[in-house]
This record gives C-alpha cells, sequence and structure tokens, in this order.
C-alpha cells in the first residue's frame, strides 16, 4: 500500500501551480480514498454572505444563540448538497469516521443538535464537496498541485476559513508565503 492510499484523515493544500482557480488556497479535509477515486471537503474557502444561522433558517431549525459561523463552499460537486465534519465526540448514524480524526456526516438531526447546543463540540459546515475519479488525485498529486499537509484540529475547526491555507502549512513548519510558483527538478 502506497502513502497515497491513505490520504483519508490528511489535508490537501492546494499549491500556486494548482491551475483551478476554483481551487485557490484550498484546504481539503481527504474524507475518503482508495483505488476508485477520492472525496474531500475544502474547509477553507467560506461561501460569501451566507451563515450557519442561514442554513438553521432554511430548515426551520430553533436555535439557542446566533450562529454566525460562515457556511464552507466545501467543493464543485453537489454544491447544493450540506456535510458536517465533527468531532468523534458526537456519534451520527451514519457518519464516515475519517482515520479516528473526525466524522463526515449529513444528518439532519445532528444539526438540530448543533443548534440545540447538544451537538458535537467541533464542527464545520460545508456545502458541496471535491471529488477525484480513479488516478485523477494521484496525476494532480504528481503534477505539483497539491501539497499532502498532516491534520491538526486547531487550524482545523479555530482558524478563520481564508486563514487555514497559511495556518495548515506553518504548523509542518512551512512559510507559506515562500512557496513558488514555479517547479524544478534536480
Amino acid at each position: 500500500m502506497s502513502a497515497l492510499d491513505q490520504l483519508a484523515g490528511h489535508l490537501l493544500l492546494a499549491l500556486p501551480t494548482i491551475g483551478d482557480p476554483r481551487f485557490h488556497h484550498s484546504v481539503i479535509a481527504m474524507c475518503s480514498h482508495d483505488e476508485e477515486g477520492a472525496l474531500g471537503i475544502d474547509i477553507g474557502s467560506p461561501i460569501e454572505g451566507m451563515t450557519v444561522g442561514d442554513v438553521f433558517t432554511q430548515f426551520d431549525i430553533a436555535t439557542t444563540q446566533r450562529f454566525d459561523q460562515p457556511v464552507l463552499f466545501g467543493g464543485p460537486v453537489e454544491p447544493q448538497r450540506g456535510f458536517i465534519l465533527h468531532g468523534d465526540d458526537w456519534d451520527t448514524p451514519g457518519a464516515l469516521k475519517v482515520a479516528g480524526l473526525w466524522s463526515l456526516s449529513a444528518s439532519i438531526e445532528t444539526l438540530r443538535a448543533i443548534a440545540a447546543g447538544e451537538g458535537p463540540r467541533d464542527w464545520l459546515l460545508a456545502l458541496g464537496y471535491a471529488g477525484w475519479g480513479a488516478g485523477q488525485l494521484e496525476g494532480e498529486i504528481a503534477a505539483n498541485a497539491w501539497h499532502i499537509g498532516d491534520y491538526d484540529e486547531r487550524c482545523f475547526y479555530r482558524e478563520a476559513p481564508r486563514d487555514k491555507w497559511g495556518a495548515s502549512f506553518a504548523a509542518q513548519g512551512i512559510d507559506a508565503d515562500r512557496i513558488s510558483s514555479a517547479a524544478g527538478s534536480a
């Protein structure tokens, strides 16, 4: 099994050579990856003007507090579909548990629990996902489009979405401002 077979539980950090403006400074939380393809949620791209409170209002979910957190643009695939990434302190039936680090759910019950202040301690809400077919992601990594990063709980949940890219590199000892858009070979 190669290192690429184990991307679930890692972060993909877009490099300047990504070539796709939809993924500029993206931080993709990799939820699954195997020989058939991969799925991840971008946790670094907020949807301008849309808050979690707006989503609760759309679903007529009563809340116990204000929810001003931004909804994230999880990726270009199925952008109308909602996903919740949350800590393993909350057990959601049918949730995908990711490498013992976080869970991925689409449960309305989890949304209701969050609104009532009874859900997981840490969570993010995103619309859409990033998906790759068989071998596609491996090709993008080989083409220097992505840096494979380690999960960092502070960066994952506590950094503002637009700060996650630089903070995730910094957590690995890399100064994101010094990353070049030119690739070379030795």
